[in-house]
């Protein structure tokens, strides 16, 4: 009986685990801008922030009982949270591949670029093509995984293309693409770890 039903359960879960669709294969990439700010936010964390937290926690230590000290048990919460802080930035820095060059053919749209779209309405869309570090959509950052950054891969100035996105197939003039800083990108680099 209890081979049949040990039986049963591996058909079932491997009928659900055939269904499911797998995730889509993630990139690795980043700018020269974004591996930098890794590195200062790891600095920043190792340097300035740990430390500090660690004397509020010996401090909070030295007022008494620990199991009510309410300084001693958030301080030592908050070193949890920068050591596994900083071993993700560890990590993650040593997965990345920085694309520093630019493409070949500046007029098509590759990691990196800067570019301006219009809509189906004639709106005008601005976008840059990062890694998924570097997300930052109020100002037009998208990730190379994003459905519309894989959908323009590769396209070139003055096309139309047609891209797959979750609300269904959109159409889109590319009316430039650019390896320099526009003008028009307001995103103000700034080191949020000074």
């Amino acid at each position: 009986m209890l081979d049949w039903l040990c039986c049963k359960q591996m058909k079932l879960w491997s009928a659900m685990t055939e269904n499911k669709k797998p995730l889509p294969r993630r990139s690795h990439l980043i700018t020269p801008e974004g591996l930098q700010a890794l590195k200062d936010e790891h600095d920043f964390l190792w340097r300035r922030e740990r430390p500090r937290v660690t004397q509020e926690v010996s401090d909070a230590a030295k007022l008494g009982d620990r199991s009510e000290n309410a300084e001693y048990i958030y301080g030592k919460k908050r070193l949890r949270q920068i050591d596994g802080r900083l071993r993700f930035l560890m990590k993650r820095m040593e997965q990345v591949t920085v694309v520093e060059r630019q493409p070949a053919d500046p007029e098509k749209i590759f990691f990196g670029a800067w570019i301006e779209l219009e809509d189906e309405e004639g709106e005008i869309l601005r976008y840059r093509i990062v890694g998924e570090d570097e997300i930052d959509l109020p100002h037009g950052y998208i990730s190379i995984d994003a459905p519309l950054a894989r959908g323009l891969m590769g396209k070139r100035v003055d096309e139309d293309v047609t891209v797959r996105l979750p609300k269904g197939d959109t159409e889109y003039y590319i009316s430039a693409v650019m390896y320099q800083r526009p003008d028009w990108d307001q995103r103000v680099p700034t080191n949020a770890f000074s």
